[in-house]
């Protein structure tokens, strides 16, 4: 029986739409349906012939329109990561295929240093030797490295669209069916998001001989850096008793007239936008520093920082007690806390992604 896809129906939702595309796949896939190149050339020759009439794209053209609709934006970003979840599972195959072929080589290197044991000695055919597979060795390691970096750019540009469309949707009011609009963000999925957030901050892995830039660790943006839409800053604002702290805040934008920024609190219970001059804001981390390769770009041991505290979304200053050994570790910090005899909290931990350079040096 000839299956044919169901008509369009521009009140359908996006689940239904992927139903629809699906089934016109079936369609094809059940009823053996080609495309015919000939006659795509005729088609194509025909309409060449003769060309329907121009009319100007005015804001209300359907062209127009499918830009400014956010759906539409979604689907086109959501055939964009697609795609790139392709690519980047090929680039995962390689990094197999090449690890899998240099591995034959490093076992002939160890099987040459294991017959230079039993002889003891080194001739100048096993310096030859070793000299090739050794160079061998360090071309195979440099294109699995090239093809690793090829994987993190696609990573990365993955978690930027995914930033874009969320950032899109926040400000259109958009949601899809399984996640309605909500007026507040419980507490223990707020905590949950930033540590996620803190986990998949990517780490900089450098080139040889590679300075890490301007916000990682604890470098420190430019001083004509403006951060831009969606990016996590801690933002100093007025509390409601008058007092000022620091708070977990995301960029709304920045007004280069004026040289301030809007940014909302990140917490929902106390949701509220605030302007702020640059002085007030500081841009969070964008990459972990490896304390192993690059541990100038740590926090040292007793410098002072403003850090988020655990299960809160304030930042308040603290002492490094001990910076990061490896790249998944988090710092251990001592918080100001006047409760206690020396004036500061046991160690606690946090995420290198919360902890920023501190603007004060007077003890409060």
């Amino acid at each position: 029986m000839l299956m044919t896809p169901t008509s369009w129906d521009s009140s359908i939702g996006e689940k239904s739409y992927r139903a629809l595309v699906n089934n016109i796949f079936v369609c094809r896939e059940e009823n053996d349906l080609i495309l015919s190149a000939d006659k795509t050339k005729e088609i194509t020759l025909e309409f060449r012939k003769n060309p329907p009439p121009l009319h100007s794209l005015s804001s209300r053209g359907l062209r127009w329109r499918g830009l400014r609709d956010p759906a539409r934006r979604n689907m086109s970003a959501d055939t964009k990561i697609a795609e790139l979840l392709t690519e980047l599972h090929q680039l995962i195959k390689q990094t197999q295929e090449e690890r899998s072929r240099s591995e034959h080589n490093l076992l002939n290197i160890q099987k040459t240093h294991e017959r230079m044991q039993t002889e003891n000695k080194t001739s100048p055919y096993y310096r030859t030797k070793l000299r090739g597979l050794y160079t061998t060795a360090k071309a195979d390691a440099e294109a699995e490295c090239s093809i690793l970096r090829h994987a993190l750019d696609k990573i990365a540009e993955i978690k930027s669209l995914l930033e874009e469309r969320r950032i899109a949707a926040k400000m259109a009011g958009v949601y899809s069916d399984s996640d309605p609009p909500r007026k507040t963000m419980r507490r223990g999925v707020l905590m949950t998001l930033l540590q996620q957030s803190a986990m998949t901050l990517p780490l900089w892995i450098g080139k040889p001989g590679e300075s890490p830039p301007p916000l990682c660790g604890a470098i420190s943006a430019s001083s004509d850096y403006v951060a831009k839409q969606g990016d996590k800053v801690a933002a100093r604002v007025k509390a409601v008793d008058g007092d000022e702290q620091w708070i977990l805040a995301e960029v709304v934008s920045y007004n280069h007239s004026t040289n301030k920024y809007e940014v909302d609190d990140i917490d929902e219970e106390g949701k509220e936008r605030h302007t702020l001059s640059r002085r007030r804001i500081i841009p969070l981390p964008q990459w972990k520093a490896n304390p192993e390769t690059d541990p100038e770009a740590l926090f040292s041991k007793d410098q002072l920082v403003l850090a988020l505290y655990p299960q809160t979304t304030c930042f308040y200053r603290a002492l490094i007690h001990t910076p990061p050994h490896r790249p998944q570790d988090d710092y251990s910090v001592l918080f100001e806390d006047t409760s206690y005899a020396d004036g500061y909290s046991p160690p606690l931990n946090v995420a290198q992604r919360y902890v920023v350079a501190c603007k004060e040096n007077k003890k409060k």
